[in-house]
């Protein structure tokens, strides 16, 4: 874990009181801000960030890393590298539930053949968008939400700087969504949950991780998304979830126009397309 503390002194020392709100005082040592500062900026101890960075501690929780995070002000390229260096070593991971699917069945392909030019996805257990519609490329893409290998929406929701402009309700969104995850992670969840909760603990940081002490729940089945588009404005799309068979982990969700202004613009956008899958 050496590789850890290295980075997390370096990343401190590279970080100026100014950058953080504190006052540049006199009599500095060292570059960028003192064990103690960083210590009360992320609610750890003195004692325990200094194990951490002379490699003493080899096990510090998302929680304790998402907040270093925070504090440091690193990037989502500078989290992920964190991330890495804390579970490297970490173990072998323990088998438990099936590993979360990355492709549909024949025929829930051809049901979103049908749907189409309907905005229509299917998503995993984890919240991985596995395939959808041509419509919804058309909907979703530009705001990034199919951007990366393996897109994710918990991921585009906790981390994607766009999300908060794309979600004009992301509050009350992000609150769903984290119910959502405490509710798939109930009674320990298994190493694939573990760390996605993890991952984004340390992603997310605090609009993250104070979340996760709420109760869990599911997010509603029905309802209506509202979603801005800057070439459209704000869509009201109503949604509703459908469970694929119960082996299979996976949600079809189908967006609908919820008003007559909404209809127009959808209509404008996913004319005349074909269906996609990831």
């Amino acid at each position: 874990m050496r590789e850890l503390g290295e980075f997390l002194r370096g990343r401190r020392e590279a970080v100026t009181p100014a950058e953080v709100g504190l006052p540049d005082g006199p009599r500095r040592r060292t570059p960028g801000l003192r064990r103690a500062e960083l210590a009360t900026l992320a609610g750890v101890s003195v004692e325990y960030l200094t194990r951490l960075e002379q490699g003493r501690d080899r096990h510090p929780s998302p929680q304790v890393l998402g907040a270093l995070a925070d504090a440091l002000r690193l990037d989502v390229d500078q989290r992920f590298h964190l991330h890495l260096l804390a579970k490297d070593g970490s173990g072998p991971v323990c088998a438990g539930r099936a590993t979360p699917a990355i492709g549909v069945r024949p025929t829930v392909r051809a049901l979103l053949d049908r749907l189409d030019p309907a905005p229509a996805y299917v998503v995993n257990r984890l919240g991985d968008l596995i395939a959808h519609t041509e419509g919804y490329r058309r909907l979703a893409g530009p705001l990034g939400l199919l951007d990366g290998h393996r897109p994710n929406l918990y991921g585009f929701l906790f981390t994607d700087p766009g999300a908060r402009t794309a979600y004009p309700d992301w509050e009350h969104r992000a609150d769903e969504a984290a119910a959502a995850l405490r509710f798939e992670s109930r009674g320990g969840g298994d190493e694939y949950t573990r760390e996605l909760l993890d991952w984004l603990s340390v992603a997310a940081g605090a609009p993250f991780i104070t979340r996760l002490s709420r109760p869990p729940a599911l997010i509603p089945s029905t309802g209506v998304h509202r979603l801005v588009r800057p070439d459209v404005g704000e869509l009201r799309l109503a949604y509703e979830t459908l469970d694929l068979p119960a082996g299979d982990y996976q949600q079809l969700v189908v967006y609908l126009p919820a008003d007559e202004a909404t209809a127009v613009a959808l209509d404008a956008i996913t004319t005349d397309v074909t269906v996609a899958t990831l």
